[in-house]
């Protein structure tokens, strides 16, 4: 993996040096000396039978272009492909110094492959909040089940006694954690807590 600070450059192969924004964006590093004014052209955008006229910094970048087709047209900026004269071109890359004018017409297509994944993504950290929220519910309700075992322990402790019923339907209520525990599907940091609520019902 590529590692830079900003400031520094890299190369990489097809798309000439690269350099980090202070956004945080990794783009082409800009080495024309022409285009050091910037100006706001207007770029026209076919998205299926619409089209679209966007206004735009002639040096923004094809990702800043998507960014704001994803306003006009609904579609997430990360599901886009940008055609320009017959190529996709890079979200790094930017717009004059592929030669991108004014009046200039793009194609905006889906992206289905990136948007499977982005997808697959959501509903992955999706999961993992439901998970998260299910073992914490899980451990509230095992710390308020023991602190109730904990009472007839002390109980039986003293030499009273509890009703084997009352025993029994904390047994039961117990052993449905456990069930719940046990559907719950995560990684190794899950497996990891669903041992120790395991031991904590156990």
């Amino acid at each position: 993996m590529m590692k830079m600070q900003i400031g520094t450059t890299a190369t990489t192969p097809g798309d000439g040096e690269l350099e980090l924004r202070p956004g945080g964006m990794v783009v082409q590093k800009r080495t024309d000396q022409i285009s050091n004014v910037p100006r706001v052209i207007r770029v026209r955008v076919k998205y299926g039978s619409v089209h679209h006229e966007i206004s735009i910094n002639s040096q923004s970048s094809f990702g800043e272009l998507k960014k704001k087709l994803s306003g006009a047209t609904g579609v997430h900026h990360q599901d886009m492909k940008i055609i320009y004269k017959d190529k996709e071109r890079d979200s790094k890359m930017f717009l004059d110094l592929s030669g991108v004018k004014d009046r200039s017409k793009l194609v905006l297509k889906d992206d289905l492959i990136s948007q499977e994944k982005r997808l697959l993504e959501l509903r992955k950290i999706s999961l993992h909040d439901k998970s998260t929220r299910a073992i914490s519910d899980i451990t509230f309700q095992v710390q308020k089940l023991a602190g109730q075992l904990s009472a007839f322990d002390t109980v039986i402790g003293k030499g009273g006694k509890v009703e084997e019923k009352n025993l029994e339907n904390l047994m039961d209520m117990l052993m449905n954690q456990l069930v719940k525990l046990d559907s719950i599907s995560g990684d190794g940091d899950f497996e990891l807590k669903k041992k120790i609520q395991i031991t904590e019902v156990c």
